[in-house]
């Protein structure tokens, strides 16, 4: 048995399909089969259960591919080990992040990334939350950029920096012209939200602490803030934005961006690790990149209150 073999059956438990697990392990079909075969064969017992679709592990297979995984990961420690004691950063990076920090936050860091680090191959999923902690678990993730508070056994938070909330309101409409927004302002107004999985969408529920759907002949989800944001600007109501969605507003936009009253409503956004992960130096150089990249009015620290979602 080898590695090689560990990887090819760990890739079909992940993505419970041939095609696609040889895909992602960049080999053909054929080979990736074949080599599953050989140490089924080997074994004397059967890893998958190919009459199913989509294929599952057999009670033995489960046993063995949790095995896999451990010599997998183990292996990969001992070349992390070297790296860390050479003080080298390089390698394979894979980052799942949310829709709503993904077109704000990545641009602004991952280019200087890839120029400090050229050693380090980087991949980024977009994925909303508890799409990245199950690929944490899996380990077919390595760091997931988040917003906490999250509680998940073997998973450890290195938070960032504090985005305040902001309410985006239609210039017809009458909180147009407050200064700041109470909750009781967004509870009585018609509110836009994202769609069911977002993080974000829950963190605005919960500070509203509305529960219900919301009123009104027209109900209009969305899985984009900038999509909320026009809907607000053609049809009138109200959204909340969080900080880094509003820092390229134009000054007609701005000024329909309201704060609110103390305390200020605010999200945490973490990476978020494995607690076996081991690339310690390349956790501190990517939290690194983004505390050098964020705006200066971005809060490091917290200040408000930070709004849970789970």
């Amino acid at each position: 048995m080898t590695l090689i073999q560990f990887e090819y059956i760990i890739a079909v438990d992940n993505y419970r399909h041939f095609g696609k697990a040889a895909e992602s392990c960049f080999v053909t079909q054929p080979t990736l089969s074949m080599q599953i075969q050989k140490l089924e064969e080997q074994l004397g017992v059967q890893i998958f259960d190919r009459n199913k679709q989509p294929v599952v592990p057999t009670e033995i297979g489960k046993r063995i591919i949790h095995q896999a995984r451990e010599a997998v990961k183990n292996s990969k420690q001992v070349q992390e080990i070297v790296n860390d004691e050479k003080d080298e950063l390089a390698g394979d990076l894979s980052i799942g992040i949310i829709p709503t920090l993904s077109p704000y936050l990545l641009p602004l860091f991952i280019h200087n990334f890839l120029e400090r680090y050229p050693n380090v191959n980087i991949k980024v999923e977009e994925l909303i939350t508890d799409q990245i902690v199950e690929k944490l678990k899996n380990e077919t993730l390595d760091i997931g950029l988040l917003v906490t508070p999250l509680e998940v056994p073997e998973m450890r938070t290195i938070p960032l920096f504090y985005e305040n909330f902001y309410g985006y309101v239609n210039h017809r409409d009458e909180l147009f012209n407050k200064n700041a927004l109470s909750v009781e302002d967004v509870s009585r107004s018609e509110l836009w939200l994202l769609n069911e999985g977002h993080c974000f969408r829950d963190q605005v529920l919960n500070v509203c602490h509305i529960y219900s759907e919301h009123n009104g002949r027209f109900k209009y989800e969305s899985g984009s803030l900038d999509a909320l944001k026009r809907i607000v600007d053609k049809h009138g109501g109200l959204t909340l934005l969080p900080e880094l969605a509003t820092m390229d507003f134009d000054n007609t936009s701005k000024m329909k961006l309201k704060k609110f009253t103390n305390p200020q409503p605010m999200r945490e956004v973490s990476l978020f690790v494995h607690q076996r992960f081991l690339k310690r130096k390349l956790i501190e150089a990517l939290r690194t990149e983004i505390l050098n990249a964020i705006p200066g009015y971005i809060n490091i620290e917290k200040s408000g209150e930070v709004i849970k979602w789970k």
